[in-house]
Order: C-alpha cells, then sequence, then structure tokens
C-alpha cells in the first residue's frame, strides 16, 4: 500500500552549508533515511514536534512531491519512476484533509463537496444525490447552502472530509485536522476517521492531540528532525473508544476485510445502521456543537 525505502528529502536550490544533514553545499535533508511499510486499510498515527517533517512525509504520500532519493511506493506506483500523467491518475485515489480546510469560501458547503465530481465529468443527475447523502453522514444536512464563512470551523473541517472521500478514495491523508479544533468537535472528526478506517479505507494522520491517540490506539510513525525514531511494530491489543462508533458513510456499503474498500452500494441503498445525522448528533459523545 504505503512504502518508504531509504528514502531522502531535500527542498530548495543548492547552497554552502556544512554538517550533519549537508551534502556537496545543498540545503539539509528535511527527510533521511525513511524506511517504512504501511498495510492496506491501516489506521496510523504520524507523530512528532512541529519541524520533525510530518508534512513533508504527507505530500510524498500524495505525491506532491518525488523523493530526492530512495522509493516511495503509493498504490503500488514508484513515485520515481511513475509518469506525471499516471501521478494526476493516481492523486484521484487519494482523499486530503488539511488543517485550514482549504474550502473555496464563493462556494456552498454543497457545491464544495460536489467540485471533485463535477471535475471528473459527472453529471448533475447524478451526483446530487450523493452529495446529499454524504453531507448528511457528517451531520450537515441543514448546511448544504451555507457558505464557509457561515459555518463553525469544526462544520468546515466535516466538509473538508466529505470533500476528501466524495471520491471513495484507497487512501486518505489528514494534516492535524484537529488543530483548530475544539476537543468535542475533535472527537466528532475522529469519529469520521475511525468509520472510514473501518469500512476499509486507509487512513493516515498527523496530529499533537496525544487525547486522540488515548481514544484510539493505533500504530504509530514518530519523527524527529527528519528521521524515523518509531515505526509501526505489533499491532496493539487496546480496543478502540467505542463511543466513537457509527454507521458507514452512504454508497460504502458494511465494513470491508483488509484488501481495501468495498465495492460501493446499489444505488438507492440506505446505509446500514439507520440516520446517519442522528448518529453523528448523538452516537459520539460529542455533543451538539459544530
Amino acid at each position: 500500500m504505503l512504502r518508504f525505502t531509504g528514502v531522502g528529502l531535500r527542498y530548495g536550490a543548492p547552497a554552502r552549508g556544512s554538517g550533519p544533514g549537508f551534502a556537496g553545499g545543498s540545503p539539509p535533508e528535511a527527510l533521511r533515511d525513511l524506511t517504512f511499510a504501511l498495510p492496506a486499510g491501516s489506521f496510523t498515527w504520524l507523530l512528532g514536534p512541529s519541524g520533525a517533517g510530518k508534512t513533508s512525509v504527507l505530500r510524498l504520500m500524495h505525491c506532491a512531491l518525488r523523493p530526492t532519493r530512495g522509493e516511495v511506493e503509493v498504490l503500488g506506483v514508484a513515485l520515481s519512476r511513475a509518469r506525471r500523467r499516471d501521478l494526476v491518475a493516481l492523486r484521484r485515489r487519494i482523499g486530503a484533509v488539511h488543517q485550514d480546510f482549504r474550502l473555496l469560501p464563493h462556494l456552498s458547503a454543497f457545491d464544495n463537496v460536489a467540485l471533485p465530481l463535477r471535475l471528473a465529468g459527472r453529471s448533475e443527475a447524478t451526483l446530487r444525490a450523493e452529495v446529499a447523502e454524504l453531507l448528511a453522514w457528517v451531520g450537515l444536512a441543514a448546511k448544504q447552502d451555507a457558505l464557509p464563512e457561515e459555518m463553525s470551523g469544526g462544520e468546515q473541517q466535516r466538509v473538508a472530509i466529505a470533500r476528501a472521500v466524495i471520491t471513495r478514495p484507497t487512501l486518505l491523508i489528514a494534516d492535524e485536522p484537529t488543530g483548530n479544533l475544539d476537543p468535542a468537535q475533535a472527537r466528532r472528526l475522529l469519529a469520521l476517521l475511525i468509520e472510514l478506517n473501518r469500512i476499509g479505507t486507509t487512513v493516515v494522520v498527523a496530529t499533537h492531540n496525544e487525547e486522540l491517540l488515548a481514544r484510539h490506539p493505533a500504530q504509530v510513525l514518530r519523527l524527529e528532525a527528519g528521521r524515523l525514531v518509531e515505526a509501526p511494530g505489533a499491532t496493539t491489543e487496546e480496543e478502540p473508544d467505542w463511543d466513537l462508533r457509527m454507521p458507514p458513510p452512504p454508497g460504502y456499503g458494511d465494513a470491508a476485510g483488509p484488501d481495501g474498500p468495498p465495492a460501493p452500494a446499489e444505488p438507492g441503498m440506505a446505509p446500514p445502521g439507520g440516520d446517519t445525522a442522528a448518529a453523528l448528533q448523538h452516537g459520539t459523545g460529542a455533543g451538539h456543537g459544530g
């Protein structure tokens, strides 16, 4: 699924310098000698202090960069050998959630979520029900026409998640997605990520929030100064916080095995578990705040 082998990453033009991380007058490496593998269907916390290299790792996973040395394989594709058009196609299989949401301010919640489908050429007749159902799944059925400035930070982040998963990605990466949220909103966001992982999506989340790790024990990648100091080992035996469980998003069907997300449900099928919007409001223990 995701494999880094001896990966080094250096930004910028060559510059004079010396000391650890400098080579041939070039700037220091942002990432140094990273080697790890994440299996399909896994949930991974990406940890480390500011400047440790977490965002650089996520950018490599999102195929926004190629490594300076070593190899990165994403969904079976080696980035160093991939053609540009292959990377464009590969990125369509990857969803990304950012701390600053990156919603288009002039578009409603509905239109922000619908944008990836419209760019892919989907007709309005086929996408309207799908977008509406996904907004209901994240608890925003009543906010479809709201502009980003009319929503709370938690609501904007849930719109961003809906936009990231509307194309049913195989891999979802999230860069400090709870950094601008209060604890109740962060808990609700984690419930969404857990459910996406439960149905087979591979999830990688960069965070400083230790409370989230306690609520959902999972494998860890820990970085310090661009080096890997903790890699995934044996699977934890701890159970996640079951208060965070919720029904799967519409169209995904029930939980998948390790081979990835299940085939889409038949059109018009209701997702298992009842009213998903109500589950978000009452089933996560997060309260009613945005």
